[in-house]
Parts: C-alpha cells; structure tokens; sequence
C-alpha cells in the first residue's frame, strides 16, 4: 500500500494528501520494536536534565522514553547513568534503591546493580548474578542535558553538534515541560509557522523575548503565508514568505533536523530559540525548549524571563514536576474575557500553553484520517512522508539520515530579501555551514 492516499476534496485543483491509517500507526507508535521506535533508537535521545541528577550518588530519577520506564542516577564517579527501573528478581522499582558505591542496590531484597545494567550482587544467592542482569543505555551530557542511545551499540553515532549544545553554560537557558499528546502533533506545531499570525499575535508585543522588533509587524501584517520548502541531508528547510517593505519580502526561514529537532527563525536582538519533542510514550512527550546566544551570555534579565516561563518556556504546576500550571485539568486558565478583549487569541497566555493547549485539543493521538489539510501545510506532509520512508527503509537495511552530526550544525533565520532573490539559493550561499555564517535577524 502506499504511504499515503489521495483525498477526494480538492482545492485550487489540487489534490490534499491525507495520511491513511498504516502510515498514522507507524509514525506514532514509539515503543520496542515499532517502526517509528527503531527508527528513534538510532538517534541520542535527549533523557533528562543534567541538573536532574546534580550530585554523585544522590537521589535517582524516572524516566520515560520511547514507552520504556527507565531510571537515572549519577554514580559515585559522577557519571550520568541510565538503566531499566526494574529491578529483575521480583520487579520492584529500583526508584526505590540506594543509590551508592557505584550501583543502584534494591531496596526488596538488596539486589545490587551498577550503570551498565551489571547485576554485582545477590547477597542471598551470589551465583545468580549472572542471570540477574537489566538492560542499560550509554548516556553522554551536552547542553545541560544527558542523551541516551537506545540502538544497536555498533550503530552508535557521534554526539549531537547543534549550536546550542557546545557553548558555555552561560550562554544557554533548557527547559522542559510533560505534553499530554503525541509527539508527531506537538512537533509539526514547530514545523508550522503560519499559525503565530493568528494564535500568538496578541501576546507578542508584550513578550520580553519578542518585543520590539521589527519582524513583529510583517508577521502581524500578514496572515497569508507562502511556503517553499527545501529537502536536504539533515531534514527541512521551510522558507516562510510574509510582505515586508514594497520591494521586499520577509522570509522566516525555519529548520526542521531529523527527527525530532526545530529551530525557530530569531527575532532582532533576543536570543535564538528551538524545541526537541522526544516521545515519553504514545500519548505523552517531553518538549525540550531551549533559547541561546551565540557568542555572548544571556543577561540576567533574559534568564530570569525564562525561568519565569516567558517566551517558549513555562511556569510550572510545582517545582520539578514539569507539569505547566496551565494545563488540561484546569482549561489551561483560559480567560474568556482577555480572549474578547483581543489580549489572548484563544483565551490562553503563554505561548507554549497556547500551542499545547491546542495539539492536546486534538487527542493523545489526533485522528489523521479525518485532516482536510491547506497548502500552508506541505511542510508537514513532507516531514511525515521523511519520517515514514526513513522508516520503512530502515526495516529494509538502508541506514537513516542525518546521523552525520555535522550536519545539525545549521541555524534559523529571519531575513527582508528582494522580491526577485530566491531564498533557496540565497540560504544556499548564507546558511550552509550556518555557524561560521553570520546571524541573520530582524
């Protein structure tokens, strides 16, 4: 069957692709031995915030990720490690344990564990040892955050290079909230950036990590977003065509990087910005936010913002929960009247909770069949249609894109270009090798 079938609405004579049910499945299902979690394993897998874990032999942390229940913890070295909760003797969970001399002991029977899943004790049967081990996944730490790879350890791939993860401390602000949907509909919100003409567009002005600039009044100015899109070897290059002056028209210029990355087109001076939406499992993920400056430290205004949950970040429910405060239990704290007043499109504050709000709305898993979809939305189609044939390739032994981390070394813009330059030539020339190239924003 094909990956995809061809609608019988039309519009402006052309046919809509709509995902049917075969190709909805394997993009969303994650788990051990599904196509999309095979696919996912290749990749290092952003797991928690090193912060999580601060101290050697401190207290250990759950973890989900592609629908396996995981446990962290630092060992008495200082190594980030990541093993299976689990305990393999009774199944207790080893959240639970002592976290000491190098290993998790069980706090059941006193099965002890170190970080490579090795069971080094069994105190009431110590020949069992050898049959009591539990699985673990090597962890590296960039950027503030500990990766997991999950795949066939001869697949390894070289550590993330994106921009933000190989600068100082300083420089970058991470941040990460539980979304209650899918990951596929939470991460195509970041690949479609037609909707901040509409569902941001009160909040903007008042934003500490947008206002001010000028980008704001193209974007408010116009709604009617022309898209050109550009495959490349690390995913999507999605051009995002608004009126800017009478000879010129302001590009967004956003970045989608295999398979899980999006790098949001800058504005003005504020620091850059991007997402990560890593599966917790089928119905939930994490999205990763994380906003930096390239070649100086983010003030102490901007990080008190983000910690304060402005821009793409939130404020949270409880400290460490990673649950927003606005969330599905309470309507996300719509407001009805700021919504009529025309000071929240939706109703809702916050730009994160204004787009979680929305991609919950749809379901944990929204019902692809019954899309009627728009031009405006070819980038996701194609970004689907990557996901899938990546995936199925991999079943067939053709090895994924973009594990070359080289290649992650690309940056978003927003630039005012001549209504006669093409911006895939002009990102060809300025954007390839984006770091050694100049930061282009408005």
């Amino acid at each position: 069957m094909s990956w995809l079938e061809q609608s019988n609405k039309t519009r402006k004579s052309k046919e809509i692709e709509v995902m049917n049910k075969e190709m909805s499945e394997a993009l969303t299902q994650t788990n051990v031995g599904t196509r999309m979690g095979n696919l996912m394993r290749r990749y290092w897998v952003p797991a928690l915030m090193s912060s999580e874990i601060a101290d050697a032999d401190g207290p250990q942390v759950r973890v989900g990720l592609l629908g396996e229940k995981l446990l962290a913890f630092r060992d008495s070295n200082g190594k980030a490690r990541l093993i299976d909760e689990f305990c393999s003797h009774r199944g207790v969970s080893l959240y639970f344990g002592r976290n000491e001399e190098n290993g998790i002991r069980c706090a059941y029977h006193g099965v002890k564990f170190d970080g490579d899943g090795k069971c080094v004790d069994v105190p009431s049967s110590p020949q069992a040892c050898a049959r009591m081990h539990i699985k673990a996944y090597p962890c590296i730490e960039r950027g503030g955050i500990v990766w997991a790879y999950m795949g066939p350890a001869d697949k390894q791939p070289e550590p993330p290079e994106l921009e933000w993860c190989n600068l100082p401390e300083s420089h970058v602000f991470v941040s990460k909230r539980i979304q209650y949907s899918n990951y596929l509909q939470a991460m195509e919100g970041g690949i479609d950036t037609s909707h901040v003409s509409f569902v941001h567009s009160y909040e903007v002005d008042g934003d500490p990590m947008h206002q001010g600039v000028k980008a704001l009044d193209y974007i408010k100015a116009d709604g009617n977003v022309i898209f050109e899109i550009e495959k490349n070897p690390f995913g999507l290059t999605l051009f995002g065509r608004r009126n800017g002056e009478p000879d010129s028209y302001y590009w967004r210029v956003t970045q989608w990087l295999f398979p899980w990355f999006t790098l949001i087109p800058p504005f003005g001076h504020h620091a850059l910005g991007g997402h990560i939406w890593v599966p917790i499992d089928d119905h939930s993920c994490m999205a990763w936010s994380m906003n930096w400056h390239p070649d100086k430290p983010l003030s102490a205004e901007e990080r008190s913002a983000m910690v304060a949950g402005k821009g793409i970040h939130v404020e949270y429910e409880a400290p460490g929960s990673f649950v927003p405060k606005a969330n599905r239990d309470n309507d996300y704290l719509m407001d009805r009247v700021a919504q009529k007043d025309k000071r929240a499109y939706s109703g809702i504050f916050g730009f994160a909770a204004q787009d979680y709000s929305l991609q919950e709305s749809m379901g944990p898993i929204q019902n692809h069949e019954a899309e009627q979809l728009l031009p405006t939305d070819k980038a996701i189609v194609m970004a689907r249609r990557m996901l899938h044939e990546a995936a199925l390739g991999l079943e067939q032994g053709t090895e994924p894109p973009a594990l070359n981390a080289i290649e992650q070394r690309v940056r978003a813009a927003g630039v005012l270009l001549d209504r006669s330059v093409d911006p895939v030539e002009w990102a060809q020339k300025n954007l390839s090798d984006g770091l050694d190239q100049p930061l282009f924003s408005i």
